[in-house]
């Protein structure tokens, strides 16, 4: 049987929940979103959120409560989803794109600055003197960026933490949270941020997105769109299947660490690399990218004669769908081409991790 690069992890739980939301005819925007953001407060201990239909809705909203204006500057990463480019569109600001390292696919201070040099000297373009409003920082594949020497820039930050969220070690209780080692999880520094709830993001809702605000200054911003209509906002239905989402990130997080270990050991017997985590923040095994020294065909290729899926990782991307600047972000052009995604889920069964596993271990 084929194996698919990526699975929802729906159980009975999450079905159970949303066939009661379906029993009650309590679908549309209600209580049980409500009470959804009331656990998510529990796991992310944010001010205020809004649960709302869409990630670009979300981002849309932010933007909206930083007053951006028409022609503002937004410093964004070239691996970051290209449904960004529309937001970014739809209220005429200029993106500022910004490379990432061959190390890690998150763009970092010295890559940031380097952007709002290149803007400020080019006057024959339309970022030309374009000054940085704000940033919009994607933990790309669920790699966290080193968020404090961001900050340290003085420009306001609305971080992406769809693929990053990961339980904290006392939602764990697992024997490395009890004996300190690194921390799974990573505080929130920015002035907003956005926990899509999308198909592939790390929990899913079957679509939607929660925005939130870590104190009551910046969650001031947002309660100002407190009644918006409810065409924006997360169905009830949505809000069930996120609710134990939640609840199940934990049994979710150690099931994907087993995997990856398997897939890390496997991969040590390649040339093909992997990206770095940051100190003290261990990976979420959010996905298992591997950044190839031969062609992504050829590799895609030889796994679909094992009926093993692999796909570009940033095919969907900024930079891999062509509307970031190659030439401004030569890394990150070159990993939309290099990079690749095998198959990890917490659903994934044994034997079928084993044949990823031997896959792995004797890519070209």
């Amino acid at each position: 049987m084929k194996i698919e690069v990526y699975s929802p992890t729906i159980r009975r739980k999450e079905m159970d929940a949303v066939l009661t939301a379906m029993v009650e005819d309590k679908i549309g925007p209600g209580e049980r979103s409500r009470l959804l953001i009331q656990t998510a407060r529990e796991h992310l201990h944010f001010d205020y959120a809004l649960a709302l239909r869409s990630p670009a809705t979300a981002l849309y909203l932010a933007l909206k409560a930083l007053d951006v204006k028409d022609g503002d500057g937004v410093l964004v990463s070239a691996l970051s989803p290209r449904y960004y480019a529309q937001v970014f569109a739809d209220l005429r600001l200029t993106p500022l794109y910004c490379d990432v390292s061959f190390s890690s696919p998150c763009m970092n201070r010295e890559t940031i600055e380097k952007a709002i040099a290149a803007a400020a000297s080019k006057a024959d373009t339309e970022s030309a003197g374009t000054q940085p409003r704000c940033i919009v920082l994607h933990h790309t594949l669920g790699f966290v960026p080193d968020i404090a020497s961001i900050t340290v820039l003085g420009i306001p930050v609305i971080e992406d933490i769809s693929q990053s969220y990961c339980p904290s070690p006392a939602d764990t209780n697992t024997e490395a949270a009890a004996e300190g080692q690194a921390n799974t999880s990573s505080p929130v520094h920015g002035v907003f941020a956005i926990l899509g709830l999308e198909e592939r993001d790390m929990l899913t809702s079957g679509g939607g997105a929660l925005l939130f605000a870590m104190n009551r200054r910046d969650g001031s911003a947002l309660r100002g769109y407190a009644n918006i209509p409810p065409e924006y906002c997360l169905p009830d239905i949505n809000a069930a299947l996120a609710a134990v989402q939640f609840r199940e990130a934990a049994r979710n997080m150690e099931r994907r660490r087993e995997i990856a270990q398997a897939y890390t050991q496997a991969s040590l017997r390649t040339k093909h690399k992997r990206f770095v985590s940051l100190d003290g923040i261990e990976y979420n095994n959010y996905a298992f990218p591997l950044v190839l020294e031969t062609g992504m065909k050829d590799v895609a290729a030889y796994a679909r004669k094992k009926e093993i899926i692999v796909e570009s990782a940033f095919e969907q991307s900024l930079a891999g769908s062509g509307i970031s600047d190659s030439t401004l972000c030569p890394a990150s052009y070159s990993l939309s081409l290099r990079t690749a995604l095998f198959p990890l889920y917490p659903r994934l069964a044994s034997s079928d991790a084993q044949r990823v596993s031997r896959l792995i271990m004797t890519l070209p």
